[in-house]
Formats: structure tokens, sequence, C-alpha cells
């Protein structure tokens, strides 16, 4: 997907931290979290990405959710309080990353499928050498590497920790909806958002 660039004025406000989703349910910020910034900051560099993929995974009732199995160890995360990193192993090869939503002590969230690297490309090169950057962060596992996000960053505070979530003025205007993928059970639920190609850029103004 191609961004159009955001020109920096000076009349532009400063990114803030994405804190508004925090009480919203999780369909809803399905939706609004694609245009939103996921950034890693670490030893004072910025590594980020423009969402435009994620998919929601919602209660006990929900066969594909972690929560399916009732409340262990790892999916504690995910069970509360609301705002919060869900950071797991997957097949005990990749990380994936999540925003924990819904009020504590209702399981769910959203992971985050693929970003349009935007801060620290560099960096994300040497993770991932080789790669072209469009491909950089497509896919959960391969944007967690490219921002080095892992199991240190489990229950991170997404409005403030070192992983955040942050509002740069991008909209998305056209998003498709489609079952979930890498799942065997749930897939009736058309719980994938998807930023439609060329549907992402700057908000006019800022």
């Amino acid at each position: 997907m191609t961004i159009r660039p955001i020109t920096r004025r000076s009349s532009r406000p400063a990114p803030v931290a994405w804190t508004t989703w925090h009480t919203a349910p999780t369909l809803e910020v399905l939706r609004s979290i694609l245009g939103k910034v996921l950034v890693h900051e670490r030893r004072g560099r910025r590594v980020s990405g423009l969402i435009v993929e994620a998919e929601a995974y919602i209660g006990e009732d929900d066969p594909a959710c972690h929560a399916a199995a009732g409340l262990t160890s790892r999916n504690a995360p995910l069970y509360g309080p609301p705002g919060r990193a869900y950071v797991y192993l997957n097949y005990g090869i990749h990380h994936l990353v999540n925003a924990v939503t819904e009020a504590e002590g209702r399981p769910a969230a959203v992971l985050i499928r693929a970003l349009v690297p935007f801060e620290g490309i560099d960096l994300m090169q040497r993770r991932r050498p080789g790669v072209p950057v469009g491909r950089l962060c497509a896919g959960p596992g391969n944007l967690t590497k490219a921002l080095a996000i892992d199991l240190r960053h489990n229950r991170e505070d997404l409005s403030k920790g070192r992983v955040r979530l942050e509002e740069h003025g991008f909209t998305v205007d056209r998003v498709s909806y489609s079952p979930r993928i890498g799942i065997r059970v749930g897939t009736e639920k058309l719980w994938r958002a998807t930023a439609s190609a060329g549907t992402a850029s700057a908000r006019s103004g800022c």
C-alpha cells in the first residue's frame, strides 16, 4: 500500500497517544485502529508503522480467542485492564502483538496484522535484511521482528509505554472486512479489517 507522505507544517499538532479507544467495544476498535501508528521507542530511536490490517478476538465464546480455554497464566492480559499490550509467542516462532480491549474481566483484543513502515525504516531493514520495504511489516510475525517487539513488552501500557499507539492525523476512508486467517475455528466471523489500497492519507489541514 502506498501512503502519501505527511507534510509536517508548523501548525500541525504533535503526535499524541491514542487513548480514546480504551472503553470502546472491540469491533469499534477494530475499525478505528486502522490508520493509527504502532511505535516502539528504544534507546532514543523511534521505529513505527501505520496500521493497515487487524483482527478482533472477543470473549470465551469465540473459539479462535485464547480466552476460549478460560483464564490461564498465558492469556491473563486479555482479561484486562484494557489499553495494554498482549504479546505472545505463536507456535514457538513468532511474537504477535495485540491491543487489549473491553472492560476488565471481559477478555478481548485486536491483533495487529500489518503495518506500512513509517519511522526507523533503516532499523527495520537491519532486522529483516534483504526484505523489500513494502514487505517489512507484512504479517503479524514480521512486524514484531521489524519493530523488535517481544515478550518483554507483554502488558505494556499502549498509551505511554515503550511500545504504544499514537494518533498522527491519518485517516482511512475505505475498509474491507473478511474472515480471520491462520485459524481453524471461528472462520465464519468477518472480524478481519483491512485498509483498502490508497485510502490512508494525512488528514487535510494537518
